[in-house]
């Protein structure tokens, strides 16, 4: 069988069934990762000759694929966003980010170190990339596509679970990075925080997080200004050559500068792209761009899937014990659902929208690029079974929050409807809490 012609074809169908799916799908409880997921199991078990899609042995190419998945959904994140950053206006993304991904991170290390019997260093990466929100399969319970709304008119543009869980899944997708880099230190240096708490605190968190929010913001100003702002009669604005690829440009652009000053890019892209949505809000480009980087997500996101269904089917979880499944069950129905619950007080959320900010905390493929970045970067014990728990949590994940995103998101918004209605309110608004 020629390798190449199959990979083609594979390649064709892929990108097709992403452009199709989400159109197919409709209002089934099925999401486009629950089937790519299938698909990949399939193909690596009914298709002889492929080679086995082995994280451990291909690392560098799980980190870099997995990488510019990421990089690509917090961009898109960024720019979907209609309300403006603040304090208030973004309380639940800081109580989420402040409480309950702490919260997340000490209840699985204390879990991998009591449970699955692993040592500090490990349990505190497991818990690392375990913790946050994946903003790349949480696409079923994020935001949509950018609106042109005008400053005053953001109150109706988004929900509350929506809004929370999409710059939840920008931020702290960054923000898991310190404690990964506590991890390695740990493997490298010993647990006892003399030989690396300083350096981790001073470089590790403060330096690469404060480049990484400076380099994103100097990016997203200049880019902002080029689209929206330059005077120029000839060749001037871009926004007005609705140039979808630039996307990419920007993404590329704020990652890797923040990268090259040491800082976080992760971060830099988010804040990127909130502040060229920041520049011009009520711009279509902001469409353009968008939808792009969309397409592209799509894109990365089913090759991804497919290799993590096929790395299923040939053995990625063959490591796992009885206690794995169960530590999996507990962090994806209980200690991600506790810890949202715990860190969002009344303050205006409806009793359901606070649940479904709580349950849908999605692991995905920043789980994946974390574990395989701290593997190339360190040595941990027992990665093979680092990496079973890991693909058991995402493909959970996957199935789980796939089965009910579309149903629970549904009730959700007819209830909202009609409360709205009820209280004298378009139906459409957004701003009712449920």
């Amino acid at each position: 069988m020629d390798a190449s012609a199959l990979l083609y074809s594979a390649a064709g169908a892929a990108a097709l069934l992403a452009a199709l799916l989400p159109r197919l799908l409709g209002r089934l409880p099925v999401s486009m990762p629950m089937v790519f997921l299938g698909l990949g199991a399939l193909a690596f078990l009914l298709v002889p000759g492929l080679p086995a899609p082995d994280p451990l042995r291909h690392a560098t190419v799980t980190e870099r694929l997995t990488e510019a998945g990421v990089i690509v959904a917090l961009f898109g994140a960024g720019l979907a966003l209609d309300r403006p950053a603040g304090w208030r206006r973004w309380s639940s993304t800081w109580l989420l980010l402040a409480v309950t991904m702490p919260l997340t991170i000490v209840a699985t290390a204390v879990v991998g170190v009591s449970l699955l019997g692993l040592g500090v260093a490990s349990a505190v990466l497991l818990a690392a990339l375990l913790a946050p929100t994946d903003p790349v399969l949480a696409s079923d319970v994020q935001v949509g596509e950018p609106t042109d709304v005008d400053e005053g008119d953001e109150g109706d543009s988004e929900d509350e679970p929506r809004f929370a869980l999409t710059s939840e899944a920008g931020l702290n997708d960054a923000l898991a990075f310190p404690f990964v880099y506590a991890a390695i230190a740990m493997a490298e240096h010993g647990a006892a925080p003399s030989g690396w708490l300083g350096r981790w605190l001073g470089v590790d968190v403060a330096w690469r997080c404060a480049a990484g929010a400076a380099a994103g913001y100097a990016v997203g100003r200049l880019l902002g200004r080029l689209f929206f702002r330059t005077r120029r009669r000839r060749g001037g604005r871009l926004a007005e050559e609705a140039e979808g690829f630039v996307a990419l440009a920007c993404t590329f652009l704020a990652y890797g500068l923040a990268e090259l000053a040491a800082g976080y890019g992760f971060v830099a892209v988010f804040v990127c792209a909130c502040t060229i949505r920041a520049a011009e809000r009520a711009h279509g480009y902001h469409g353009v761009l968008h939808g792009f980087t969309e397409q592209v997500e799509r894109l990365l996101t089913a090759g991804i899937l497919l290799l993590l269904g096929g790395a299923v089917a040939r053995g990625l979880l063959e490591p796992l014990r009885t206690v794995d499944v169960v530590a999996a069950l507990l962090l994806l129905l209980v200690v991600r659902p506790i810890a949202g619950w715990v860190a969002l007080p009344g303050g205006g959320r409806g009793l359901r929208d606070r649940a479904v900010i709580a349950f849908f905390g999605v692991r995905g493929i920043g789980s994946i690029y974390y574990l395989a970045y701290a593997l190339t970067h360190a040595r941990f014990e027992s990665p093979d079974r680092l990496w079973a728990v890991t693909g058991l949590v995402v493909t959970l994940s996957v199935v789980l929050h796939g089965v009910t995103a579309t149903p629970v998101m549904r009730a959700v918004d007819r209830r909202r409807a009609r409360l709205a209605a009820e209280r004298g309110k378009d139906p459409r608004s957004r701003d009712v809490p449920v």
